[in-house]
């Protein structure tokens, strides 16, 4: 066979041995190395192999169509915003539009607050005494989309730290109201939501006194929280041989004037003198058990440690080395605090949390999910021999037939492929994507045949190359209507319709590109004679 004129031959061999190596070739290194990895590298999702979903609102209001004026200003006004509301600035978010050169206000800006304790009644009260004219009825429940893209992301990137593979985080709309639905393969409710409970907000605070009038008080003051982090390690147990006698997590903080910032405000307070060593043991937030200088590992506005102060680091500080090499452990109680802690930093905080009593929640055992999985399977194969039933009935050639099939089922295995280089956890709706492939891949093959062989002998291989391209011409046809009418599911917030579009739209796709014009040199090599295919070759 010439190499050169069965390129498209070549190609599709390539192809297959690349799925090949995606999908059997670390199960074949693990396997040399004395490893353990999956036979086959796939990933299932939740319908595959069992897991949970839950799907849920987010916390907040906005305002719609607020008017911000050039002297405007966000900062200022957030945190008065905040201030009358009684929440933490980072719970309140101005948005302005885009102004106009020359334009002295622009009317299309949003205000959102995060908080369960805010009314709208409140809320617009609040912003008509800070200068915004915003009346009850443009204050709508829900935050906007920004706001649920970040969410999005953060969701996932907390996931992916979990270590839980094959997870996924999508929003979805019922009306007016939207939802961010998160579904987690091979985990129960209780550990998706201790995943995604919360905010995910990580701070250092530290609590201090001072003297108001002759009395002693004392203040909390925030000094870090997840951005300023950087170098963020694994959660550790205890090692008393270190002299660290709790679970913690290694970290560093960012060289761009937060470990200087950081340094500078705990000499203020008084932390690197007096303050050595003086937290109680077990201090917490209560202002009746206020005492000491404490520094507050907080999570999720939950103070899950209370350190001191050493001495060691306070010399450091004192010194200015602290500042050239701000490495320090971040204390917990126990582990699992530790491990979320860690996926925090790394994953970073969303603006609000989830409102779980106004969504729902889904799980399906694995049990169920091994029952789909081999159904799935089952069907595929069905559909399949009755492709393969109806090519032999049509065709009657093993000479036509076989090479169809296997071309078929070399589709299915590069869309195999496909998904385990990008790591698409497989659901039904996949799997409704491949036996759709089977169909219009067989059907493409047929209109390429038929072209071939119903208008008589193909006596030259110039005969055979009018034919193929005219049926190629059909099939491309056929592609190209079919990606347009997909390719709005991949975009739309529809479901398990956006998984079986992009299976459809990548199968299509692989057809046209590569097994499609193999099949057609396939057909002309076993077409033509060999005198025939020797003069093709030399044209």
């Amino acid at each position: 066979m010439n190499l050169r004129e069965n390129w498209r031959v070549v190609l599709l061999v390539v192809f297959t041995l690349a799925s090949a190596a995606l999908l059997f070739g670390p199960y074949v290194a693990a396997q040399a190395t004395g490893g353990d990895a999956k036979p086959v590298n796939l990933d299932y999702g939740l319908q595959l192999s069992g897991g949970t979903q839950i799907r849920a609102p987010l916390v907040g209001m906005t305002a719609e169509s607020v008017e911000f004026t050039q002297n405007t200003s966000i900062p200022e006004k957030r945190r008065a915003i905040a201030s009358d509301l009684g929440l933490e600035p980072s719970q309140v978010r101005l948005s302005a539009a885009r102004r106009a050169q020359g334009q002295q206000a622009q009317s299309g800006g949003t205000i959102e607050v995060f908080s369960r304790n805010v009314t709208q009644v409140e809320f617009a009260t609040t912003l008509q005494n800070n200068g915004f004219d915003v009346s009850q009825d443009r204050i709508r429940d829900g935050v906007t989309a920004q706001t649920r893209e970040t969410v999005v992301n953060v969701l996932s990137d907390k996931i992916n730290e979990g270590g839980i593979t094959g997870g996924n985080v999508k929003t979805a709309a019922a009306g007016n109201e939207y939802f961010i639905v998160v579904e987690v393969p091979n985990a129960g409710e209780q550990d998706v939501r201790d995943l995604i409970s919360g905010t995910g907000r990580v701070q250092i605070v530290a609590r201090y006194p001072v003297q108001e009038n002759g009395t002693t008080v004392y203040r909390e003051t925030p000094l870090l929280n997840n951005s300023d982090f950087t170098d963020i390690g694994a959660a550790q147990q205890a090692d008393p041989q270190s002299g660290i006698n709790q679970p913690h997590v290694p970290v560093a903080i960012r060289q761009d004037g937060s470990a200087e910032r950081y340094s500078q405000q705990l000499q203020q307070f008084g932390f690197t003198r007096e303050g050595i060593g003086s937290c109680p043991p077990n201090a917490d937030r209560n202002p009746d058990n206020a005492s000491g200088y404490c520094l507050y590992t907080v999570q999720n506005d939950r103070v899950v440690y209370a350190a001191s102060m050493g001495q060691q680091l306070a010399q450091s500080m004192e010194n200015g080395d602290f500042a050239q090499s701000p490495s320090f452990v971040m204390t917990t109680t126990n582990i699992s605090e530790s491990q979320q802690l860690a996926v925090n930093l790394r994953a970073g905080s969303i603006p609000t949390e989830l409102n779980f009593t106004a969504g729902t929640t889904y799980t399906l055992l694995p049990s169920v999910a091994e029952r789909f999985k081999l159904f799935s399977l089952i069907a595929g194969l069905v559909a399949y021999l009755a492709v393969s039933a109806v090519v032999f009935l049509r065709y009657g050639s093993p000479r036509v037939a076989v090479p169809m099939l296997a071309t078929a089922a070399g589709e299915v295995f590069l869309l195999l492929g496909f998904a385990s280089a990008i790591g698409l956890a497989l659901d039904l709706s996949h799997i409704a994507g491949f036996i759709a492939v089977i169909g219009t891949g067989v059907d493409d093959l047929i209109i390429i045949a038929d072209e071939i062989l119903q208008e008589g002998k193909v006596a030259t291989g110039k005969v055979f190359q009018s034919r193929f391209k005219k049926a190629f011409w059909v099939i491309g046809a056929a592609a190209a209507t079919t990606i347009l009418a997909m390719s709005p599911l991949t975009v739309l917030s529809l479901g398990d319709l956006t998984g079986f579009a992009i299976v459809t739209i990548v199968g299509v796709l692989l057809g046209v590109l590569v097994t499609r014009p193999a099949y057609g040199d396939i057909l002309r090599n076993l077409m033509l004679s060999e005198e025939e295919r020797d003069r093709y070759t030399e044209q």
